[in-house]
């Protein structure tokens, strides 16, 4: 396994504690749309910083807006400056990767609607090793679980955001990661979790 950058970050704890930001959609100094930057003093696109780390899973790319985590995706690239909670995040996905991490702690900042922050809130909070269904967070929300299961795969960071631990009533439901639900069981035989998918 590979990091797009070299780092001295523990990998077994974040090395710094990071403050979440407002909405990055909108900050006042621009637009921010599909991973692009339109700067009204430039008035040029320019690509958010992104990391990407080599694992088992894939070569997965992550995206920073304004001090916070905003995307993880698949056949991911650097691109943009290497900040320093882009470098603690290449190292807790290489922890992770590892087995030498149970839990990321990073600042994110999820795009959408209220629902939508909420159910990746809950997603965040599942441990390691442990699954929900969507019925479970749909109770918790006092929801009913077809929204719920739209909010998962529509989740903008997933491993991160583990939406590979959220499983339907009498299955594994679905993974909008690449690899589809070969991916999510890969993710949760890795976490040690296989046995509750018997």
């Amino acid at each position: 396994m590979s990091v797009g950058i070299p780092t001295r970050a523990s990998a077994g704890a974040a090395t710094k504690r990071w403050a979440k930001s407002p909405n990055p959609r909108s900050n006042g100094r621009g637009f921010f749309f599909h991973g692009l930057h339109w700067s009204r003093r430039s008035e040029t696109l320019c690509p958010m910083p992104m990391i990407s780390v080599d694992t088992q899973f894939g070569c997965l790319g992550i995206e920073e807006t304004d001090g916070a985590i905003t995307r993880l995706v698949w056949n991911g690239r650097n691109e943009g400056s290497r900040t320093p909670l882009l470098q603690e995040a290449a190292a807790q996905l290489a922890a992770y990767d590892e087995g030498r991490l149970d839990r990321f702690d990073l600042p994110y900042n999820v795009a959408g609607s209220e629902f939508q922050k909420q159910v990746c809130d809950l997603m965040y909070a599942i441990p390691l090793g442990e699954t929900r269904t969507y019925g479970d967070i749909a109770k918790e929300l006092g929801q009913p679980a077809q929204p719920v299961g739209q909010a998962c795969g529509a989740n903008p960071i997933p491993v991160i955001i583990p939406c590979h631990r959220v499983l339907s009533a009498n299955g594994l439901g679905g993974f909008s990661g690449d690899g589809g639900v070969e991916t999510k069981v890969a993710l949760l035989r890795h976490e040690r979790a296989a046995g509750l998918l018997i």
